[in-house]
């Protein structure tokens, strides 16, 4: 049965960088583990799998949307990326430098390329500091003096990103929250990064405030030419804004492809989970769908333990012997669309292991 699909799987290539576009940022089996530590000389006795060797690539000027359940390392992910945080193993390669273990002295002029958005607009915000010292902070940690002088580049970018330049004076406690993430977006920009890692940027936002922020991210792109990496657990915020899609399970990328192709037929189980639980309003349309709700059995698995094989197995209700046993790789299985599953959705590959399946039992 695995024979069968290694053989059809291998003929197919791995998806090209969309046309006209180079990769800015290319992870490599990035690995992230958190040892835990126990006794009284403090050994190490295990180790949370935060992000357990994941594969992919951002072209510029695109979007990736990365989603999946809280705990299943997405914003871990994206602390590595921006190099917040220092990887397991495994390489980050941004612009061409490979970034993964620079110290911080060799990493400082590279944050010029690469920011990020946080997730709280509360909390990322120094509430003793005004606007205009917060977005005027990356010109002085950089040295650099833009023309006309900081106060003039802070107001320009407080009024691209919406907000007015007479609150360069005001505190962060002032503003609602959509105009804080508003403030932290104005502080990415400071220093014309070519790439912004955003951390569910509008997940702490009204769901009124939230359209405006996503719709400013797309026209700043737009305007600039940025390339975005954003992680949302909100799917219909990732359609929005994403050109491509990633979805994660337990420290593991099981699925990529383009937006509509991952939208309109998803492959892995997880993600046919995932999308049956978007709410559909017209009760007539989910019935055109054709999609019922995917109801999933037991807990996500501990990423200090995971299932042997396929981690989504102990959840599948496609799950047969071989996902115990042998992990399924990220492979390509049309154009632009990867997927690690052994039993993949609306594929001939699906079609030939659920035949070999049934002549085995």
């Amino acid at each position: 049965m695995t024979d069968t699909q290694a053989t059809q799987t291998a003929e197919i290539p791995p998806p090209a960088p969309a046309s006209g576009r180079e990769p800015l940022l290319k992870v490599t089996g990035l690995t992230r583990h958190f040892p835990i530590k126990g006794g009284l000389l403090r050994r190490q006795t295990g180790a949370v799998r935060a992000v357990d060797g994941i594969d992919f690539t951002v072209n510029a000027g695109e979007t990736l949307g990365v989603v999946g359940e809280s705990g299943c390392g997405k914003s871990t992910m994206g602390r590595l990326v921006t190099r917040l945080d220092e990887p397991t193993r495994g390489t980050i390669e941004f612009a061409g430098t490979d970034i993964s273990h620079l110290g911080v002295g060799a990493m400082r002029p590279l944050r010029r390329d690469i920011q990020m958005i946080f997730q709280d607009p509360y909390s990322s915000l120094n509430p003793r500091h005004t606007v205009g010292t917060i977005v005027g902070a990356p010109f002085k940690l950089q040295g650099v003096e833009p023309e006309g002088g900081v106060r003039k580049a802070v107001q320009e970018l407080l009024e691209l990103c919406g907000l007015s330049p007479e609150h360069y004076n005001r505190y962060p406690h002032e503003f609602s929250g959509g105009q804080r993430q508003r403030i932290g977006i104005a502080r990415a920009l400071a220093l014309k990064p070519k790439m912004i890692v955003a951390d569910e940027p509008v997940s702490a936002l009204d769901v009124s405030i939230q359209a405006q922020v996503v719709n400013l991210l797309d026209d700043l792109q737009q305007e600039l030419g940025l390339t975005y990496l954003i992680i949302a657990h909100d799917l219909s915020v990732v359609r929005h804004v994403s050109d491509r899609v990633a979805v994660m399970y337990l420290g593991k990328i099981v699925e990529i492809a383009d937006r509509d192709s991952l939208y309109r037929s998803p492959m892995h189980p997880y993600t046919n989970a995932l999308m049956s639980a978007v709410p559909v309003p017209d009760p007539r349309r989910r019935q055109r769908a054709g999609r019922e709700r995917i109801l999933l059995k037991g807990d996500v698995p501990s990423p200090i333990n995971p299932p042997s094989g396929c981690r989504f197995r102990t959840r599948c209700w496609k799950a047969q012997e071989v996902c115990a046993t042998q992990e399924p790789a990220l492979v390509a299985l049309k154009t632009g669309h990867q997927v690690a599953c052994h039993f993949p959705e609306g594929s001939e590959v699906a079609g030939a292991a659920d035949k070999a399946g049934d002549k085995a039992s």
